[in-house]
């Protein structure tokens, strides 16, 4: 026996379709990472450099730590300024865009605070938000922006960085779950 659905359960089942391609639905997330939140990736506290330290200080302090990604703050304020990524730097040291004398300042990546919403990332974010975090294309305002590899860690208030949480971390937290 055949059966019929209205326009709108054949739109509404369709739309479910697609909408389960883009995404994976947030059961799928809750039931991966079970009620955990960024604290329980127990990430590394953040070492941070000031925008007038030299390159070759910054990536002997990421190279001894095994860090790919510096958080820059302001030496007076200790405001977040940016961040330096090693592999990026890296390229530009190689293409002779930086030398390794010049200061962080002239590699780092700069936050745009005028752009928009800062999206903030607690220990208490649950890893679901994370990894939407990262996987997503649009910002919290649905501004488009690129991929997330890595998220700043800080208290509510946004004034203390505590640390550098990778897409990397969070695929190891998995792999570790029973």
């Amino acid at each position: 026996m055949a059966s019929y659905s209205t326009g709108s359960e054949a739109f509404a089942r369709e739309k479910l379709s697609a909408d389960a391609t883009q995404s994976p639905p947030q059961s799928a997330w809750a039931d991966k990472y079970r009620g955990a939140t960024v604290e329980d990736l127990d990430p590394p506290p953040a070492l941070s450099v000031s925008p007038n330290d030299s390159v070759s200080s910054a990536m002997l302090a990421a190279y001894e730590r095994d860090f790919t990604h510096l958080t820059v703050t302001s030496s007076s304020k200790r405001s977040l300024l940016g961040y330096l990524s090693i592999p990026r730097l890296k390229q530009l040291l190689g293409e002779g865009a930086v030398k390794e004398s010049d200061s962080v300042s002239t590699a780092m990546q700069r936050f745009n605070r005028k752009r928009g919403v800062y999206q903030v990332i607690t220990m208490e974010t649950p890893l679901e938000e994370l990894e939407k975090f990262f996987e997503s294309e649009t910002g919290p305002n649905g501004e488009p922006r690129e991929k997330q590899g890595f998220a700043v860690v800080t208290d509510t208030s946004r004034k203390f960085v505590l640390g550098v949480a990778t897409k990397a971390d969070l695929e190891e937290f998995v792999k570790r779950r029973p």
